[in-house]
């Protein structure tokens, strides 16, 4: 069967989507903020997102990959005005853009 012009074979590697969890939902113990969040990726704890005490002017989110998922990835971390900019940048480390 021939395929048509339509359909297109994607040779890009799926990733895992990327989860928030909040971490009083992730972490059984401990208290956490409600602006501290885990990243995880197929039920993996991946990186984390949280908005930090100590920051930039104007970025106040930080975001970075957990230790073991920095391979071959960079930034490995950062700051950003928003938490959805925060994950928007973990997104684009995670998938090596």
């Amino acid at each position: 069967m021939a395929r048509g012009a339509d359909t297109k074979l994607d040779n890009r590697v799926r990733m895992p989507a990327l989860i928030l969890k909040r971490a009083s939902a992730s972490r059984p113990s401990g208290e956490w903020n409600d602006d501290d969040f885990d990243v995880l990726a197929n039920g993996a704890v991946v990186g984390r997102i949280m908005k930090a005490a100590a920051a930039p002017d104007g970025a106040p989110w930080l975001w970075t990959l957990a230790f073991g998922h920095h391979e071959d990835r960079t930034p490995t971390h950062g700051y950003e005005p928003t938490r959805e900019a925060a994950m928007a940048a973990f997104a684009k480390s995670w998938r090596r853009e």
